[in-house]
């Protein structure tokens, strides 16, 4: 279980997605011979699984992400130390030199509704150029914070904490030592955060907190996943119980610590999967074998649902030269999977595991049914730039919520989800055990009909 292949291949028809709208089924004899595929080493395919984060390469900075700092130029230069302006809200946790690490808010540099720069569930069918502006404005104070001893940080954490359980946009004015360093930070978890520099002090204006989370954050014996759960079945938002998740909002008094937002993320993606999944083995398996499809900058997903116990199985297919795969010639597909019982190892493939699996899941859960499910996903050379998990997120749930392809038979639904995708079949069964199980495994109830 959790075993990670990436499959490399030279693709033929690269731009082939773009001709198969009329015809569903002419993409499924293009693109590449068997003869072309080669199973790598981990070694060989560490962009795809690193994403910049990791430095599996053993470099001290990501290449990949260096040439992005071209992004830069897009800043304007930000006058004096003294920021005012209105809290989408926003915070951030970092995560080098942990357990010392830098948090702080997020602001711009003006006053209003500035909530959208912060909500990704917003963001979909927003172009990248848009998710830049709206990331670009907001300015990243820092304050080092011990995440085991967050006390000690005193005014300067409690204001940051303050600006995570709030329902709105709130005021804030931020004291800085130096003027923000034009750079902007962006990886495959987390939406790019525009300038940082280190925080002097910071004052907010009115601020209401959401009185579900206020209830969660004083209730000082109540554990933080079950509260992650009661606020997600509150209906508030994933990104914001994030927030709040990562400032240590939540759970026994003497146990609270900081997480770093790119883990809070996974962490609560995984948390509610987690949750859900326990809840669908109970329903019924789906009536019929159902396909799902979401296309958004640059990135396709095709999604499966077969009336069968809960199983999961997610496939990345990167083409060259996008961000994590940066050959001149070959694709790279990276898979992870659980069965019935889970998995107990963090998946290779980072957050879009998790974030994939929770967008099925609430439509599993809306529909009380259960199902094994396959998501399949292109990412191709117009995803210019990382712009976080939410849009795996998003892209999903975008596709759950279209109406569905409803097929009789796993041959008839696969043949026409090949049929929107550019790689063909043989390839994502030599890469995935689960598909390849399904493909080739008979069950007994198969001949009784």
């Amino acid at each position: 279980m959790g075993k990670r292949i990436t499959t490399r291949f030279k693709p033929r028809n690269v731009w082939v997605r773009d001709m198969v709208e009329g015809d569903p089924f002419v993409a499924s004899s293009l693109d590449v011979t068997k003869g072309m595929l080669k199973l790598q080493a981990p070694k060989q395919s560490l962009c795809s699984v690193c994403k910049g984060g990791k430095m599996l390469c053993g470099k001290t900075s990501c290449p990949i992400m260096a040439r992005l700092g071209a992004f830069s130029k897009m800043f304007q230069g930000v006058k004096g130390t003294n920021i005012d302006g209105s809290s989408p809200p926003g915070v951030f946790v970092g995560r080098f030199g942990y357990p010392y690490v830098q948090i702080g808010p997020l602001t711009p540099t003006f006053y209003g509704n500035t909530q959208i720069l912060d909500s990704p569930e917003q963001w979909f069918g927003k172009s990248i150029d848009e998710i830049i502006g709206y990331r670009s404005q907001l300015i990243r104070g820092m304050t080092p914070v011990n995440v085991r001893k967050p006390w000690k940080a005193g005014r300067l954490l409690d204001k940051t904490r303050e600006l995570s359980l709030a329902e709105h946009y709130v005021e804030t004015e931020m004291k800085l030592t130096r003027r923000p360093t034009k750079r902007f930070y962006m990886n495959g978890d987390v939406q790019p955060i525009g300038p940082t520099a280190p925080m002097e002090d910071v004052d907010i204006g009115y601020i209401r907190w959401n009185r579900h989370m206020e209830k969660c954050h004083y209730d000082s014996d109540l554990k933080a996943a079950p509260a992650t759960v009661k606020l997600f079945e509150e209906g508030l938002p994933v990104s914001s119980i994030m927030k709040a998740f990562s400032m240590g909002s939540f759970g026994v008094e003497k146990n609270r610590r900081l997480v770093p937002t790119r883990w809070s993320i996974t962490a609560v993606d995984d948390l509610l999967g987690k949750h859900l999944t326990s809840k669908i083995k109970g329903y019924p398996t789906v009536n019929q074998y159902e396909v799902y499809e979401s296309n958004y900058i640059g990135n396709r997903f095709e999604i499966l649902l077969v009336p069968d116990a809960w199983a999961y199985e997610a496939y990345e297919a990167w083409y060259p030269r996008t961000l994590w795969n940066p050959s001149e010639e070959e694709v790279a597909i990276v898979t992870d999977w659980e069965p019935y019982k889970g998995r107990s190892t963090y998946a290779s493939m980072g957050g879009c595991y998790y974030s994939g699996k929770l967008a099925v899941l609430e439509h599993l859960e809306r529909e009380r049914r259960q199902a094994k499910v396959f998501i399949f996903r292109e990412a191709y050379p117009d995803y210019i730039l990382p712009v976080g998990v939410w849009q795996v997120r998003e892209n999903c749930r975008n596709a759950m919520r279209q109406p569905s392809k409803v097929f009789d038979t796993f041959q008839s639904a696969i043949d026409n989800i090949m049929g929107r995708l550019s790689i063909p079949l043989e390839k994502w069964m030599e890469s995935g055990p689960l598909l390849r199980h399904t493909m080739t495994q008979r069950k007994l109830t198969d001949f009784f009909h």
